[in-house]
């Protein structure tokens, strides 16, 4: 085989490697054989290139004889008549194949002359004749030949080029010193920060802050999927006899539009790896013109409740989508029932009586029932239908064997939980592996989009839908997402909230979607976190300062400014020079005063924080001590010390100031925030959860993930103060309460007693980082 694979022009070492592939080199082998049996046992370098591309290209090996053929009798000549035969072949999966068609995609028999290789160079250069007298030999050549092999697609292409250097000689004549000098880079355009805004991508409604935002990528994604109707052209798929027919019907019912879904089980809260999901599947159909379904997978009524149903449709509305419709897997049930008597009909099912235990793992083994007569399953299957069978005592497996290498996967089992929607009407349930790809197939999608521990379903996927002749979707898979310093299992949240660690799936230390939320993330900052992320195959881990950093982004341009003081110190102002007080218009956005103001109140007692004063100060303390004056930021102010009050311990409780207009005085070092008049509220300051980045890792965390818990996650200020201009603020508004962060109204805030959770800092920590 060596000695075969050289003979046809292969390096000795890449021989050796073709040889490792045993695939590749059976195909390969039988090419080179049927290749020397028409031409002779010499074989030229040429031929032998085309005849290992067309192995290690193929998809589909049928095809080889046919195509071997074509190059053995001097019909395929060229790697680019090659790349059409092999195009034609896999978007023509049916037998027989069309020859004629085939010969005239692939350029068979078309003799392309000098003359007419000169002729097309002629007119190309003729049309770029003034730029390439201007320009000479800085000119693009590629373009020449471009435009060329565009006239005379099945030229050869060193005859185009050896074409195109001599007209282009005879054109400008020899090169001279100047045309041998490096053309200089012509200098990008920076973008002042402003316009940099203005070009910002539009995501979602809203204003991004990637240069290539989700549907862009999904955009350049879609180059990677097959287009609607064309299935068969991806790698794996498989065709049969019906394949065809039954595209055609989908494409009528469709009319060629991008359909997917998203197929969330309704028994827990979607968390950030769920988001990703969402913005994938949703952003897919939307960047391509296309519709995406919400689709319940209600297929385990133990588990579901209403709660998680109206909780997920809240949170995809929540980041920005719209679902086509709203569909449940029980939707199908009566149809998924008859397609499984379908399947014991043709023998491709049967009840099954092993016990759970017995069949889990990969290597059970096998049913002792597995070839029943198909009358005796369907007699059983309606038994069980009925109620004549207990939990566990029987199922209905299908006939195949998975990539994982699990064998006969369940397709329905019983249970006597009523559902939600159907009630008592069914004791048997379908399973994932029998719903999933049959409920995708009536709703008709085109892309089915899921995560990369899928994959081991995909040949169960096209196996079900094949082995009931209907239309078959392509499943694509693509990488998790998932975050360190948390959990987002839902076994592992409840334990979290049964044992007081969170209080429940939106403690906003959490990062479900509904504790995102509760906490202040805006949903455009999770939307392009996901952008940010981007499509991968590969599982992407990332570190929560990331998110964080999006939600700064975002909450920089949405969050209004107030006032507020976590620590308050009191402070007199003895010669405030209004009897009555003053108001004081500050700026919603200080960046853009063209967005509006609000009234702040501005009286002789103000607050402001301890941390802002010291009896001494220290060098490079820049704020308010005995001798050191600050500005009060927006009021035109300067505050300076004249005496400090002391409780028994010695613990300082007032200042008593004096203040002087900012116009006549020396600027301070430091401009502090303060209130006046203001509201009592409540402040919750959250910080990671968990001390460990992989607190589920049992070498980073020997005991368990409730051992790792951070004792310092939450520290609520009871009585914090801030300004009155957000009395009438509502749950989920948001504020940046300057020089402190960016906080949300919490859903527990009263009449008289508001609650804010800190959503982030205003920069990132560095120890976080």
């Amino acid at each position: 085989a060596l000695g075969l694979f050289t003979g046809i022009g292969l390096s000795e070492a890449k021989a050796r490697e073709t040889l490792r592939n045993g695939a590749l080199s059976a195909l390969l082998r039988r090419a080179v054989l049927q290749a020397r049996s028409a031409l002779g046992p010499a074989l030229d370098k040429a031929t032998g290139t085309l005849l290992y591309n067309t192995a290690a290209r193929l998809k589909d090996p049928k095809h080889l004889g046919f195509l071997v053929g074509y190059i053995a009798r001097r019909e395929i000549l060229t790697d680019l008549q090659l790349s059409a035969a092999l195009e034609y072949v896999r978007s023509h999966p049916l037998e027989p194949l069309d020859v004629a068609d085939f010969e005239r995609a692939c350029g068979v028999g078309v003799c392309i002359t000098p003359e007419q290789i000169e002729e097309a160079v002629e007119a190309v250069i003729s049309k770029h004749r003034a730029e390439l007298l201007a320009e000479r030999y800085h000119f693009n050549m590629g373009l020449l030949m471009g435009e060329a092999r565009n006239r005379l697609r099945w030229a050869d292409g060193k005859t185009i080029k050896n074409e195109v250097d001599l007209q282009v000689l005879h054109l400008l004549g020899p090169k001279t010193e100047a045309d041998l000098e490096k053309k200089p880079k012509a200098a990008k355009a920076r973008l002042a920060p402003a316009e940099k805004q203005k070009v910002a991508v539009v995501e979602n409604g809203d204003m991004g802050t990637e240069t290539q935002s989700l549907l862009e990528q999904l955009r350049g994604e879609a180059l990677k999927f097959h287009k609607p109707g064309e299935n068969y052209k991806t790698e794996g798929y498989v065709v049969t006899p019906n394949t065809m027919a039954l595209l055609k019907q989908h494409l009528a019912i469709t009319g060629g539009q991008v359909r997917t879904r998203f197929p969330p089980e309704p028994n827990g809260i979607l968390h950030i790896g769920h988001a990703k999901a969402i913005n994938f599947n949703f952003g897919y159909a939307k960047a391509n013109g296309g519709v995406c379904f919400l689709r319940y997978d209600d297929t385990n009524p133990e588990k579901e409740e209403e709660k998680y149903f109206t909780a997920i449709r809240e949170m995809v509305e929540w980041l920005g989508y719209q679902p086509y419709a709203v569909t449940h897997a029980s939707d199908y049930f009566d149809q998924l029932y008859t397609w499984a008597l379908e399947l014991i009909r043709r023998g491709q099912a049967y009840v099954c009586h092993q016990k759970v235990e017995e069949i889990k793992g990969h290597n059970p083994p096998p049913s002792p029932w597995r070839d029943r007569p198909v009358e005796e399953s369907l007699l059983l299957f309606e038994d069980m239908r009925k109620g004549k069978f207990g939990e566990g005592e029987a199922t209905l497996r299908m006939k195949l064997v998975m990539e994982d290498g699990k064998m006969d996967p369940v397709a329905y089992r019983v249970k006597f939980t009523p559902h939600h929607r159907t009630g008592d009407k069914w004791c048997i349930y379908p399973t994932y592996d029998y719903t999933h790809c049959l409920c995708d197939s009536i709703e008709h999608i085109t892309h089915s989009l899921c995560t990369k521990e899928f994959q081991a379903r995909r040949s169960s996927y096209f196996w079900l839908c094949n082995a009931l002749d209907v239309y078959c979707p392509v499943q694509w898979e693509y990488g998790r997402l998932n975050l360190l310093y948390t959990v987002v299992s839902k076994r592992k949240i409840i334990q979290l909230v049964e044992t007081g660690a969170v209080r429940d799936w939106d403690d906003p230390r959490l990062f479900t979607l509904t504790a995102l939320r509760r906490r202040g993330f805006p949903p455009e900052a999770i939307n392009n976190f996901c952008a940010r992320v981007g499509v991968t195959v590969a599982q992407a881990t990332m570190e929560p300062h990331l998110l964080e950093a999006c939600a700064r982004e975002v909450l920089n341009e949405q969050a209004p400014r107030a006032m507020a003081v976590l620590e308050p110190l009191k402070v007199t102002i003895t010669n405030f020079p209004a009897p009555k007080g003053l108001e004081v218009l500050v700026p919603n956005f200080p960046a853009d005063e063209s967005r509006g103001f609000h009234k702040v109140p501005f009286h002789q007692t103000i607050y402001i924080e301890e941390t802002d004063f010291r009896e001494e100060a220290d060098k490079g303390y820049k704020r308010l001590a005995p001798g050191q004056p600050v500005g009060l930021r927006h009021a035109g102010y300067i505050i300076t010390v004249q005496n400090v009050i002391k409780d028994i311990s010695g613990r300082v409780i007032e200042l008593e100031v004096t203040c002087t207009k900012s116009d006549v005085a020396e600027k301070p070092k430091a401009f502090i925030h303060w209130v006046s008049a203001p509201l009592a509220c409540e402040v919750r300051l959250y910080e990671r959860l968990f001390l460990h980045k992989n607190p589920e890792d049992p070498l980073e965390v020997p005991g368990g993930f409730l051992s790792d818990l951070n004792p310092d996650s939450l520290r609520v200020v009871h009585n914090a103060l801030v300004d009155s201009s957000v009395h009438s603020a509502r749950p989920f508004d948001k504020f940046q309460f300057e020089r402190l962060g960016y906080f949300s109204v919490d859903p527990d805030s009263e009449e008289g007693k508001m609650v804010f959770n800190r959503t982030v800092t205003l920069k990132e920590d560095p120890g976080k980082a």
